[in-house]
C-alpha cells in the first residue's frame, strides 16, 4: 500500500472528509466518492487508512505522566442529560489555585485527542475539564463513527447545557481561582461561542473553527480568541456576519485566519492536522487564557 502525504491528497479528498465528518455523507457515499481520486498507486484504503483518525501514535500528553493529576469525575447536569463523566486534569503539585479551562469536544464526544488536549492544557498550569457529552448514552464508545451516530441523537441545546454545568462546576471548584474559560473544537467552538452568548461571568472563550451564534452577540461580556482554518469555507462563510456583529457591539475579540490549512487542523490524529498552525493557535490560546484566568 502507498504511504500517503499530506501533498500527494487533491484538496478536495479533504472537503469530501469534511462532509463525512459532519454527517454530511454516510461511510457508504464518502467510500464511493473517495473511489474517483483512486489513480496510479493511490487506493481507496489507502486513502480511508490515510484519513482516518489515528489516536494510538499522534497523543502528545500520557496519562501517567508524573507531573499530572487526571481523574474520571461526575457533575450533575438538571437542564441537560443528567449525570456528566468527564476528565479533571491539574497540575500534580498546586501550590495555589488556578485558573479553569473547559474543554470542548468535537461532534464524536470524549476521544482520546480531547482527552491529551486537557493534559496540555494542564501541564500548562490551569485546571481543566473536558466533559463526556455521549455520557448519558453510555458514554464516548471507543471509535469516533459511533461516536459521531450516538452525539446525533442527543438534542443540541441540552448538551450546551451540559457544558455550562461543567463550567460551574469546574468554577467553584475548590483549587480553581474562580475564573474559567472554554476552549472548543468544531462543535465544541460553536459551544464555546454559544457560552460566551449565555454566560456575562464566563473570564475567556476560545472557539477553534466553530459555527457562529445569530442573536444576542451584544450580550457577550468575555473577550475572544478565535481561530479559522483559511480552507474552512463552511464555517468561514458565517464570519462576516459574526465579526459585524461583534463591531457593533463593542465586543472584545481577536480573530487569526490561518492560511492553506483545513477545518480540524489542530487534531493531531488526522491528516488534516497541520503542525505549525496548530502550534502557533496553541500558544496563542494559552498566552490568552494566562492573561484572562490569572
Amino acid at each position: 500500500m502507498t504511504k500517503l502525504k499530506k501533498e500527494d491528497i487533491d484538496q478536495q479528498v479533504f472537503d469530501l472528509y469534511d462532509d463525512y465528518a459532519h454527517n454530511k455523507l454516510s461511510r457508504r457515499a464518502f467510500v464511493e466518492k473517495l473511489s474517483i481520486y483512486a489513480i496510479g498507486g493511490i487506493t481507496v484504503p489507502s486513502l480511508m487508512s490515510f484519513l482516518m483518525p489515528n489516536y494510538k501514535d499522534t497523543l502528545l500528553t500520557s496519562a501517567q505522566d508524573p507531573n499530572l493529576d487526571t481523574t474520571y469525575i461526575e457533575y450533575t447536569s438538571e437542564k441537560g442529560g443528567g449525570a456528566i463523566r468527564g476528565l479533571l486534569s491539574k497540575p500534580a503539585k498546586i501550590e495555589d489555585t488556578l485558573g479553569g479551562i473547559l474543554v470542548v469536544h468535537e461532534n464524536r464526544g470524549l476521544n482520546p485527542y480531547i482527552e491529551d488536549t486537557a493534559r496540555m492544557a494542564a501541564l500548562a498550569g490551569f485546571i481543566t475539564l473536558a466533559p463526556d457529552a455521549l455520557s448519558p448514552l453510555g458514554g464516548y464508545p471507543g471509535n469516533d463513527d459511533e461516536g459521531r451516530s450516538m452525539q446525533r441523537q442527543r438534542d443540541r441545546s441540552k448538551m450546551l447545557e451540559d457544558f455550562i454545568a461543567g463550567y460551574s462546576f469546574l468554577k467553584n471548584h475548590p483549587q480553581c481561582n474562580g475564573k474559567a474559560g472554554v476552549v472548543g473544537f468544531c462543535f465544541g467552538g460553536w459551544v464555546s461561542n454559544m457560552m460566551a452568548v449565555r454566560l456575562p461571568d464566563l473570564a475567556a472563550a476560545v472557539p477553534f473553527y466553530g459555527s457562529q451564534p445569530k442573536e444576542n452577540i451584544d450580550q457577550i461580556t468575555a473577550p475572544l480568541l478565535l481561530h479559522f482554518a483559511g480552507l474552512d469555507k463552511r464555517v468561514n462563510a458565517g464570519w462576516p456576519a459574526f465579526k459585524e456583529a461583534l463591531d457593533t457591539h463593542q465586543v472584545q475579540y481577536t480573530a487569526h485566519q490561518y492560511p492553506d490549512v483545513n477545518h480540524g487542523f489542530h487534531n493531531t490524529s488526522t491528516s488534516r492536522y497541520d503542525k505549525e498552525a496548530a502550534t502557533l493557535a496553541w500558544n496563542r490560546t494559552l498566552d490568552f487564557f494566562k492573561k484572562h484566568l490569572s
